[in-house]
Formats: structure tokens, C-alpha cells, sequence
């Protein structure tokens, strides 16, 4: 199955394309391309291949979620230009 010029000038239509004519034999050609091997795909024998979701194994890369202690608020507020009640104050920047 190939692709015509109608269906690619229909497609450019949709997607508000101006195609050149350079550029409609192209993408006529392209597209006609993918088509056809999409259809050789199709055609494909893949008796007893088990499906597959990923190519690779799978496996966790994040580490273990661990409960830690946090930092001491003061060591933290020494080096906040202003503060008010264990908080680091910044300015108003909404109306």
C-alpha cells in the first residue's frame, strides 16, 4: 500500500501545512516508505517469542527511603539575612 499525493496534501491540510511541490513528492515518498514497512513488520513470524514491555531488565535506581535526622535550624538561620520566629524572612512580593 502506497501513500497518494491526496492523502499527504489531505494530512497537510489538517495540520495547516503549505507543502511545496519538492516537498509533497517527498513526503509522499516518506510516508509510502513507513507504510510499507509497517506492513513488512506485520508479516513478521514471531511464534513462541515472549512479549517483552522493556528491552532491559528492570530495576530500581533510587536508593532505600531511610528516616534520617535533619539539619539544626539554628546552624541552618546563621546564615539568613533576616529571621523571625525560627523562620527566614523574605519580602513581599505579592499586592
Amino acid at each position: 500500500m502506497s501513500v497518494s499525493k491526496e492523502e499527504v496534501l489531505h494530512i497537510a491540510a489538517l495540520s495547516r501545512l503549505n507543502l511545496t511541490d519538492k516537498e509533497l513528492e517527498k513526503y509522499t515518498t516518506d510516508l509510502s516508505n513507513i507504510v510499507n514497512y509497517a506492513n513488512e513488520l506485520a508479516n513478521i513470524d514471531i511464534e513462541g517469542v515472549k512479549p517483552t514491555a522493556h528491552i532491559l531488565d528492570i530495576k530500581n535506581v533510587f536508593r532505600k527511603d531511610e528516616v534520617e535526622g535533619s539539619y539544626d535550624r539554628e546552624k541552618i538561620l546563621q546564615n539568613a539575612p533576616t529571621k523571625a520566629a525560627g523562620c527566614i524572612t523574605v519580602p513581599k512580593v505579592v499586592e
